[in-house]
């Protein structure tokens, strides 16, 4: 940064400072209930063993009843291990992560499953990335009407209309496109697994969407870095990344969801979707 005459000791110093910081920020308790968690991955170089590896730096950001977000931890390990999903959600569990209906991800190989085990919610597949997903087999020339058809089930009102729509739309696209069709069988539940919470959330809920600014910061600072040389280094540099944010999120005045709007998903026992969760 310019500045000169800065000592190895200083730099260690400032280093065990942040590493304290961050790491009572990750190892905090959590408190009260959560309805809706969002998880989302970025990759990152490491070098690990004389290599240089990829790594998934993993984010976990939670509204809870009071309709506050708050980003409730993260991890670095290999996106695609089961066993790092579910040590993950069991270390938010450990520090009192509860109440979750909602747990919304991409289509991580694992984290389905880790829900499954370890939070007993509802899984969403984010919509975004399932819309990538489809088009890839619609063809350049078939991109805009699939997306068009596909979007009517997400117009609907309500979870059983959005479902008659859906297969309507397979049924129709099956002839000419099987493959897609079978994708949307497939991914059907999941999908449009947030159809059954409020309308008034929906739009916050169908895809790791809300997560893009932070995840577009810590790809922003990462790539300055470049390669990290340890793990340690990434959890700090990403660790004081979410706390800032966490402190700016924790100022706003206006809440990320109404407390009209969020206040029957806490406190109402019947609010649970096992049909979607299927």
């Amino acid at each position: 940064m310019g500045g000169t005459g800065v000592s190895k000791s200083q730099v260690s110093r400032l280093c065990q400072e942040i590493d304290e910081r961050v790491g009572a920020f990750l190892d905090r308790p959590i408190e009260g209930e959560w309805p809706y968690l969002w998880i989302d991955a970025t990759s990152v170089k490491v070098r690990q063993d004389g290599r240089i590896v990829s790594v998934a730096v993993i984010v976990a950001v939670g509204v809870n009843t009071d309709g506050r977000r708050e980003v409730l931890g993260m991890d670095v390990g290999p996106s695609e291990a089961e066993t790092f999903w579910t040590d993950f959600l069991r270390k938010l569990a450990r520090r009192g992560l509860r109440g979750v209906k909602l747990v919304i991800s991409d289509a991580h190989e694992g984290i389905k499953a880790s829900v499954a085990k370890v939070m007993n919610a509802t899984w969403q597949r984010c919509r975004v990335h399932f819309m990538r997903n489809v088009l890839a087999h619609a063809g350049r020339s078939g991109r805009r009407v699939v997306s068009a058809f596909i979007a009517t089930a997400f117009a609907q009102d309500d979870a059983e209309a959005a479902r008659q729509q859906w297969r309507r739309v397979a049924d129709q696209l099956r002839p000419k496109v099987p493959k897609l069709a079978a994708l949307m069988d497939t991914a059907e539940p999941d999908v449009l697994a947030y159809m059954g919470f409020p309308a008034a959330h929906r739009v916050k809920l169908h895809s790791t969407s809300p997560l893009e600014r932070l995840n577009g910061e810590i790809k922003r600072w990462t790539e300055v870095v470049g390669i990290f040389p340890n793990e340690a280094a990434i959890t700090r540099l990403v660790g004081a990344i979410l706390l800032e944010q966490n402190d700016e999120w924790a100022v706003q005045r206006s809440r990320y969801m109404t407390l009209e709007s969020i206040a029957p998903i806490g406190d109402d026992p019947l609010v649970s979707l096992p049909t979607l969760a299927a």
